[in-house]
């Protein structure tokens, strides 16, 4: 790793006006009910460039933020991952992650959280990070799993999507549980 935003398979980085190709067809794959969070109507081409535009210009940082996920081998947009819904208080905050359908599984997921949990455990100073799954999406829970996440709770028919309601699985995992699996990064 040649710095905190990049690992051997994805690069973590700022949105640009560019990338609204790429969001755009993030939320074309919301018809895979595995990846909705909301089904929507249809959006014009310009709707993607004025949202994208306006998350280019924002500072970056701060208690919620989003970034994209860079493929290494080709330099595509692969996906984001975002932050949010933070307690500094309490020291934890929440996370999230899509990858496009053309590049999933190839590790960018796991790697990409990764890359979040080691910035915000490691230089945000959180103490827990949580994440919502549809208990319908094995890819997902399959993934927070391998990474130490446990679960911790069910919300029963708690989103309604696709003409139905549906469980949430919530699972956190702790800085002490993630740094007793990862290594810290090292202080050069």
């Amino acid at each position: 790793m040649s710095d905190m935003w990049t690992g051997g398979k994805v690069r973590l980085r700022g949105v640009e006006p560019e990338d609204w190709e790429g969001f755009r067809d993030l939320a074309g794959d919301t018809l895979d009910a595995r990846n909705a969070d909301l089904v929507e109507p249809p959006r014009s081409a310009e709707s993607f460039r004025s949202w994208t535009a306006e998350r280019a210009g924002r500072p970056p940082g701060g208690d919620a933020f989003r970034l994209v996920v860079e493929a290494l081998a080709d330099g595509a947009f692969a996906g984001s991952v975002t932050v949010g819904e933070t307690d500094g208080r309490a020291g934890r905050f929440r996370t999230g992650i899509e990858i496009s359908r053309d590049h999933r599984r190839r590790g960018y997921a796991a790697e990409a959280t990764e890359l979040v949990l080691t910035y915000m455990f490691a230089e945000q100073r959180y103490n827990k990070c949580e994440v919502e799954v549809y208990a319908f999406n094995d890819g997902s829970l399959a993934l927070y799993r391998r990474l130490g996440f446990v679960e911790e709770g069910r919300l029963r028919e708690h989103e309604f999507f696709a003409g139905g309601h549906h469980d949430v699985v919530l699972l956190g995992i702790t800085a002490a549980e993630y740094w007793a699996t990862h290594g810290r990064p090292p202080v050069r």
